[in-house]
């Protein structure tokens, strides 16, 4: 799939490859500089036209401060900017794993009409095992992708399905009673 610019390119404006894992340091020491620099207040003499441009840009560094610094926005956006991800894509997960899904939702559908307290800890045992087992080949994947960016076909398409899965964790954690 051909990239997509639909997005603006936040690693661009902060100067910064595009990566999984990108220098935190450096994502916060520019938007501090951002900050400062495109503040409304020292432009309030200004045009209407450069006041709103200024503002445009103090916005645009807020919005890419709170995706480059959070690991899950940051990982959709990376997805979206290299338009491997799309906006309410219907994207059909691997049948093995739907299967286990399957065996995981009859257990909480059971513990909805028969309550066991044993049952339920194993439930979300089971699901912290999973999750942990995504989070762990992703961590692995995106760092692979963020040494060899020019080699990332297979390693996107394979960091979009966890990307999915753990979405589907996520929803499925939200059933889970506490």
């Amino acid at each position: 799939m051909p990239e997509q610019n639909i997005f603006p390119d936040y690693f661009k404006f902060y100067e910064l490859p595009v990566q999984f894992h990108p220098d935190l340091n450096a994502v916060k020491t520019k938007f501090y500089a951002f900050s400062k620099k495109f503040h409304p207040d020292f432009y309030a003499n200004e045009s209407e036209a450069k006041q709103q441009e200024v503002l445009d840009l103090s916005t645009l560094n807020n919005k890419a401060y709170q995706v480059l610094s959070n690991p899950r926005k940051r990982l959709k956006y990376v997805l979206e900017l290299k338009g491997i991800v799309e906006t309410d894509e219907g994207y059909q997960l691997p049948q093995s794993f739907l299967m286990e899904m399957m065996d995981v939702n009859e257990a909480l559908m059971d513990l909805e009409f028969e309550p066991d307290a044993e049952k339920l800890q194993q439930l979300k045992v089971d699901v912290n095992r999973i999750e942990s087992q995504l989070e762990e080949k992703l961590s692995e994947l995106t760092k692979q992708f963020d040494s060899q960016p020019n080699d990332s076909a297979d390693l996107l398409a394979s960091i979009k399905d966890i990307f999915y899965r753990q979405k589907y964790i996520a929803r499925l954690r939200e059933k889970l009673p506490q």
